[in-house]
């Protein structure tokens, strides 16, 4: 029951990642694409626990995986806002 909760998860961020690379081809943000590289690693990361069996995930190398996920939104919202105060000057 576990690999197949795992597997729509996976599906799941498989497809917001897609959504956000469509929205950024439409719009040329890179803030969406940062989004659908998060979304995709996320997916990666599911993946991997769900085709494995590791006792405790936090101790592994997977849950790198996860904190690059964040570190890549929180470096494209930074970027962002970076920007944009420039622009209001």
């Amino acid at each position: 029951m576990f690999q197949f909760a795992s597997g729509v998860i996976t599906m799941g961020f498989l497809v917001a990642s897609l959504f956000f690379v469509r929205f950024w081809r439409q719009t040329s943000d890179g803030l969406f694409l940062a989004f659908g590289v998060a979304f995709c690693l996320l997916a990666l990361n599911q993946a991997i626990l769900g085709l494995t069996n590791l006792p405790v995930e936090e101790r592994s190398w997977i849950y790198l995986l996860r904190l690059a996920a964040f570190l890549v939104i929180i470096v494209a919202v930074l970027q962002k806002n970076s920007r944009s105060r420039i622009a209001k000057r």
